[in-house]
């Protein structure tokens, strides 16, 4: 945590230093309002903590001077007893908090922890609401992804650019957070953007952030994910989707570790590290004209290529678990068991999905199965002779012959059943299982004159 005192007293300044460093922190210090002007232009603070009466540019001018400049960084002011209407004022021109002086320590570092803590929250907030994400980790035993993290290992330690590359669907994400768990900054912002997946006239808006007034429609000053990101990962997903505008000014960012929102006129300094991903041919798209070679070489310090699954098989038993136990918690179903059977079935596909598919087919087998078990039977692989009803939701009928074909009808009545009888009989529950509306569920019941 990276702190700035702003105090015209020598002594309260110097007090406060010690107390934050034997808190852990790093404190900077700074007399007056300009000298803190300065300090602001190269670095980035968790907080300030702010006097209220300075000479010259006193604190409520210098807390004016950061809204106008876009600094969001949160304010912590102090007062003097007399000073408690002004510090209320100062609450309302954007200052967090105030403390009055003379004070406890330890009520100052619980201000400040506190303070913190609450922005913190509302950042990951926000990258939640703007980024995608997951919660999986780096499933494996076997040589070719023990030989994947053991490259992750050596490169945990330095700040270098990653470029992951791998097929569709191959865990290229998990990587990345993997590195950025590993780095010793896991407290810090793990922010991840699919660049392929924002319309073009939004990739500098969210990547950069806007000042109000900035284009039409930009009501308010909105901080991009560089800055969400602070000290920690920017993940770049599909990055050889970047326009080649903004390929310019992510070089830039790279080059001299600065960004400035849209419609700005200050530069902020950017801490985070850049990990990019692409399950494209980045090279090509270079020779071809369609990503800058001085981007690409910029990106490619340090390369990781994530094997396809079909490479690493003998891993199939680990992620079939881990991912059970993720599906079975996001769905509200107990904790599903998966037999030799099926996870011989599935080790017998080559999965061009990737580990996505294989998520997909466990869904599937986790919704059909019965007494708790996936079994062989409810792998449903495409190259299998199962037909099924809808794609949300159908049960698998085996065809041996065309003898034994089964009527449409058949199957739907057997999927209704099947659903209802998982629910106890929870016409709601069935219906949203089978992706149809609790009305169209009650009218099959009556169709097929469903005892239940």
């Amino acid at each position: 945590m990276k702190i700035l005192v702003v105090d015209d007293e020598k002594h309260i300044r110097e007090s406060l230093k010690r107390i934050l460093e034997l808190e852990g922190m790093n404190a900077d210090t700074a007399e007056d309002g300009p000298t803190a002007q300065m300090l602001f232009v190269d670095t980035i603070y968790d907080l300030v903590i702010l006097d209220l009466r300075m000479p010259g540019m006193d604190g409520h001018a210098l807390l004016e001077w950061m809204n106008r400049e876009g600094i969001l960084t949160p304010v912590l002011m102090i007062s003097a007893h007399g000073d408690i209407h002004d510090a209320v004022s100062a609450l309302k021109s954007g200052a967090k908090d105030y403390i009055v002086k003379p004070f406890e320590p330890d009520e100052l570092v619980y201000k400040i922890r506190e303070t913190v803590a609450n922005r913190r929250k509302e950042e990951l907030l926000e990258i939640t609401r703007r980024t995608s994400g997951g919660a999986w980790k780096l499933v494996g035993g076997g040589p070719v992804i023990q030989a994947l993290r053991n490259q992750i290992e050596r490169i945990s330690g330095v700040s270098s650019t990653v470029l992951i590359t791998g097929e569709s669907g191959s865990g290229k994400e998990v990587v990345a957070r993997e590195i950025h768990a590993r780095a010793g900054n896991a407290e810090e912002p793990f922010v991840a953007v699919n660049v392929g997946s924002l319309p073009e006239n939004l990739v500098e808006s969210e990547l950069f952030g806007y000042e109000k007034g900035a284009f039409t429609g930009a009501e308010g000053r909105k901080p991009g994910l560089f800055e969400l990101a602070g000290k920690g990962t920017l993940f770049l997903d599909e990055i050889g989707e970047m326009p080649k505008a903004i390929q310019v000014k992510l070089l830039r960012v790279l080059q001299e570790r600065r960004i400035r929102r849209l419609g700005g006129t200050r530069d902020i300094p950017v801490e985070s590290r850049i990990i990019s991903a692409t399950n494209r041919n980045l090279e090509d798209l270079v020779s071809e004209g369609r990503f800058r070679d001085d981007l690409f070489y910029r990106l490619n310090v340090v390369r990781l290529q994530v094997p396809p699954l079909r490479d690493r098989l003998e891993d199939i038993p680990m992620l079939a678990d881990h991912l059970l136990s993720i599906l079975s918690q996001r769905m509200g179903l107990p904790v599903i068991r998966i037999s030799e059977e099926a996870i011989a079935r599935l080790s017998s596909y080559q999965f061009p999905g990737n580990v996505r598919e294989l998520e997909n087919l466990l869904e599937r087998g986790l919704i059909y199965c019965n007494d708790g078990v996936i079994g062989g039977g409810d792998i449903d692989l495409p190259d299998s002779s199962r037909i099924s009803l809808t794609p949300a939701a159908a049960p698998v009928v085996q065809e041996d012959s065309a003898d034994s074909a089964v009527s449409l009808k058949d199957v739907e009545r057997g999927a209704i059943e099947i659903a209802l009888k998982r629910w106890n009989g929870n016409r709601t529950r069935a219906a949203k299982e089978l992706g149809i509306s609790r009305r169209t569920i009650i009218y099959k019941i009556k169709e097929y004159a469903l005892n239940l």
